[in-house]
């Protein structure tokens, strides 16, 4: 470019070989830089995609007990929004990094061979930008945590009144709570708009130094105007020399914003590991027997154990119902069963092996689980009732469906088994939300059925009828139920009383 412009100033003919030349050379680097970029969003997304799952696998393996520690909405912005920002960090930091370092290198090398003052020039004005990037990045990490925080926190509050809008209506505060989350909002706009000021100062340090350099090699070519070419090549060279550092600008704000992100990520509870010296086993999914030896655990030390030396067995094929007032620890006989939660003391054997040693797919496959409040997907009865096995066939989840007495009332509805429910079971009662959960468990067929407070806040009548579609399921598992029902020792079996974590005493069911 240099000579082509040179020659154009002093009238001198280009000539084909320049021009051709020129346009080569920039073909060739847009299309090296096209292919740059296409490699960055590939390495982005492998990134986004490899983290995404290990997070999600960590949620998973912890289970429910991750609720009690954070929201779910804070969980969710984890997921999406924390990781999505983690993308300029893989794509744009790490190459820029380094393009960082080798490209300036390369132009001052360049700009040596033609002027060494302009080379001293260039690299004297580089050495400026990552002062500047220091002083703005202290304020960037703090705007950008500030941001993610604000964020979190918006997302929780909306969540929360969505669920509970029929409450919020009710008691008359559609406004107020309008006006909260108005200023919610205010507040993460004012944190976004912080965090782009100092981005906004970190460029204009770039800018600055950029501007000097042309200032000062102008003013030293300024006496070579008949001699153009090598003024014009040195100062055609302070862009390029500053491309690489724009672009490790950006990416450098990419990586203080991906530091606010990942702190949320290092803050996921590891799942806990059997010992490694001792072998992970599966399991024989046929009768199953079920034993506590001594078994503790405490969710919180200041109120206390939820277990203490709890010792018990259910052996195949029969029952134990849980029995005792809220907080004696029913609940989280069912967590630790479900392998969510492990004992702090003690051992949980199934079929004589621990329950900390068999991998989890083989627990699920055991275990069939129905509490006090279904999840319901939105979608129709029949997706909710195959959510349990996938690959069933249509037979199978209309015989599940009979089974549960679903059929029953969906005879009454515009498209029987395929008609579209709301999320959370909207437009089904209680006692039909709990047939669909019944029917899942029918259709998985595990031989371990557990039950925690399946009959919770339904009428006598609708219980009754829960109770009759539970016993058909129960009959050739092993099950344990939690429940405070009187109806709920009409089971077959035992019970076993418990008082503050103890087992007092444990009597025939039925």
């Amino acid at each position: 470019m240099a000579l082509v412009l040179g020659r154009a100033l002093t009238s001198v003919p280009v000539g084909f070989l320049p021009v051709a030349g020129f346009a080569a050379l920039a073909l060739l680097r847009a299309g090296l830089q096209f292919a740059a970029d296409q490699a960055a969003a590939r390495s982005g997304a492998r990134a986004r995609a490899r983290l995404r799952a290990d997070a999600l696998g960590r949620m998973l393996a912890v289970g429910p007990a991750l609720l009690r520690r954070a929201h779910s909405a804070e969980l969710t912005s984890t997921l999406i929004d924390r990781i999505e920002a983690l993308d300029g960090l893989f794509a744009r930091w790490v190459p820029a990094a380094t393009l960082a370092v080798l490209g300036p290198a390369l132009v001052a090398a360049a700009a040596l061979v033609i002027d060494p003052f302009a080379a001293l020039v260039l690299v004297c004005a580089g050495l400026l930008v990552p002062v500047g990037q220091a002083a703005a990045g202290i304020g960037a990490a703090a705007a950008s945590r500030g941001q993610f925080l604000a964020m979190a926190r918006l997302q929780a509050r909306f969540i929360d009144r969505v669920r509970g809008i029929g409450t919020i209506v009710l008691a008359g505060r559609v406004e107020d709570e309008a006006r909260t989350l108005a200023a919610s909002a205010a507040e993460l706009s004012a944190r976004t708009m912080r965090v782009l000021r100092v981005a906004f100062l970190s460029s204009a340090a770039l800018d600055c130094a950029t501007a000097a350099a042309f200032i000062i090699l102008a003013l030293h070519y300024r006496h070579d105007i008949r001699a153009p070419v090598r003024p014009l090549f040195a100062l055609l060279l302070v862009p390029e020399f500053f491309a690489p550092l724009r672009a490790f600008a950006a990416a450098y704000q990419d990586r203080l914003h991906a530091t606010g992100a990942a702190e949320a990520l290092i803050a996921l509870p590891e799942p806990s590991l059997p010992p490694a010296d001792l072998p992970v086993r599966t399991i024989e999914a046929r009768g199953v027997a079920v034993t506590f030896e001594k078994v503790g655990f405490t969710w919180d030390a200041a109120r206390g154990p939820a277990l203490q030396n709890l010792s018990f067995i259910v052996p195949p094929g029969e029952m134990l119902v849980l029995a005792g007032p809220s907080g004696a620890g029913k609940s989280t006989v069912i967590e630790l069963l479900l392998g969510f939660i492990k004992p702090d003391e003690g051992r949980i054997l199934l079929n004589g092996h621990d329950i900390a040693l068999i991998v989890p797919a083989a627990l699920s496959r055991l275990t069939a689980w129905i509490g006090q409040k279904p999840t319901l997907f939105a979608g129709s009865i029949r997706e909710n009732i195959a959510f349990a096995r996938p690959d069933a066939s249509a037979a199978e989840i209309e015989e599940a469906a009979r089974m549960a007495r679903i059929t029953e009332f969906a005879a009454e509805l515009p498209a029987g088994l395929d008609t579209p429910i709301g999320e959370g079971g909207y437009g089904l009662s209680g006692g039909q939300a709990q047939r669909v959960a019944i029917a899942r468990a029918f259709l998985k067929n595990a031989p371990l059925l557990l039950l925690d407070e399946p009959t919770a806040h339904l009428d006598p009548a609708t219980e009754a009828e829960v109770f009759s579609a539970l016993k058909r399921l129960a009959m050739g598992r092993t099950v344990i139920m939690a429940s405070h029902s009187a109806a709920a020792h009409a089971f077959a079996g035992r019970r076993l009383d418990l008082r503050g974590g103890h087992s007092l005493m444990v009597t025939n069911a039925a």
